[in-house]
């Protein structure tokens, strides 16, 4: 007969989460994300997709090329719409890094100079009219 009993705090899987917080477009990859080492609860890496999180616990994940640090809110109950998954976690993530400190390796077009690379047709035809070997069509 004592004071009123608070419920226990309510956890989820971790692939649950990521898939309800529309961090990874579905639970099987989720899985394979957080098998791949790519996960990190509370600064400890796991592989487990079934560890349990909860309200509290700080995500710290490598998504889409960048570092993705967040502090769970609400673990969830469905995959909502986008602005509900907003709701259950709170972004801690460091800035991304300005283009002009990114290394060659990641740009998405790397600089070429002028005229090195593979001809277009157009100059194949011109270097074969040099050399006097046109196809006679």
């Amino acid at each position: 007969m004592g004071g009123p009993v608070e419920p226990a705090a309510r956890k989820e899987r971790l692939d649950r989460f990521l898939f309800f917080a529309r961090a990874i477009k579905s639970r099987t990859l989720a899985q394979k994300f957080i098998e791949a080492g790519s996960v990190r609860i509370n600064s400890e890496p796991t592989q487990r997709s079934d560890y349990k999180v909860g309200a509290g616990d700080v995500l710290t994940m490598s998504l889409h090329n960048r570092i993705t640090v967040w502090r769970i809110i609400d673990p969830g109950t469905r995959r909502g719409p986008a602005s509900e998954a907003q709701g259950l976690y709170e972004d801690l993530s460091p800035p991304p890094l300005p283009k002009a400190e990114l290394s060659p390796y990641d740009a998405a077009i790397a600089p070429r100079d002028e005229g090195a690379g593979r001809p277009t047709k157009k100059e194949r035809r011109e270097t074969d009219r040099l050399r006097g070997t046109q196809d006679e069509r």
